[in-house]
């Protein structure tokens, strides 16, 4: 069995058929797909569909490229939607949350600013009910380390889409976080996310589509929608690149997102 650790199964690329990709990506060998928000707009949205699918599971954050748009109560409202969920067995993380410095126009200044102050409130948030985070890291691991390391209370989580250097995934395991590999390591010259991916141990490293986005090779093209159903040829290059069988990679990324994400109810 395999787990899509982040999975945006909610957007609108889904919208005609978003039911029948998970059933699709479940006859497939996935049995869980973690769904993270993204504001406080679609917090109830990926309850509901984390609810409406075998092996669903949902995440609740205020995503970097959506702080500009966020209104001054919405962090108020996440922590209220976070009690609210911690009940709920399908509810296994803050997330999507972190600093994008990537995007022109949000890497300085008060926009720069104004992300920072999201993330720190929501690793709060984290460190006060010990829920682990599903992070966004786009040219931004230092600052997110800093940030991390004054907030011991954050029971680790995942390093998604993780493109930094071999220090800095050190450092996010230190930290307790898994790496999340997914589509961008299918492209060979993607050659640094390669090294993490044969170089880091497998207790350390989950899986992932980021769907609709981040195609791996054999989709990519601008009308070619990712989707969970991908993951397992996924899992298989992985298992290439580290020449050990696929059952292996998925016993091993499955036990490790089960380590990183302690809430994550998976079927028997």
């Amino acid at each position: 069995m395999l787990i899509d650790t982040h999975c945006h199964l909610d957007a609108a690329e889904f919208e005609a058929d978003r039911l029948e990709v998970a059933r699709r990506a479940r006859m497939a060998g996935v049995g869980a797909i973690v769904i993270p928000a993204v504001e406080q707009a679609n917090f109830a949205v990926v309850r509901d569909l984390a609810h409406g699918i075998e092996g669903g599971a949902y995440a609740l954050g205020i995503h970097p490229l959506y702080v500009e748009r966020a209104r001054p109560d919405d962090l108020a409202a996440l922590r209220e939607a976070v009690i609210a969920a911690l009940d709920d067995p399908r509810f296994v993380a803050i997330g999507e949350i972190g600093l994008d410095f990537f995007v022109p126009g949000i890497a300085t200044g008060a926009p720069r600013a104004r992300q920072e102050r999201f993330y720190d409130a929501q690793l709060a948030l984290a460190a006060e009910f010990g829920l682990p985070v599903l992070l966004h890291v786009r040219r931004s691991q230092d600052i997110l380390l800093k940030y991390l390391r004054r907030r011991p209370g954050v029971r680790g989580g995942i390093a998604h889409a993780f493109n930094g250097s071999a220090q800095q995934a050190r450092a996010f395991v230190e930290l307790g976080f898994a790496l999340g590999l997914g589509g961008a390591m299918t492209y060979p010259r993607a050659l640094q996310i390669r090294r993490h991916a044969t170089d880091t141990g497998l207790d350390h490293l989950v899986l992932e589509t980021d769907a609709p986005d981040i195609p791996p090779a054999w989709l990519y093209a601008p009308e070619r929608r990712n989707d969970p159903t991908q993951l397992p040829r996924i899992a298989q290059v992985l298992a290439e690149l580290r020449g050990i069988d696929a059952a292996d990679i998925a016993r091993g990324t499955t036990a490790t997102a089960r380590r990183v994400l302690p809430r994550l109810a998976l079927p028997a």
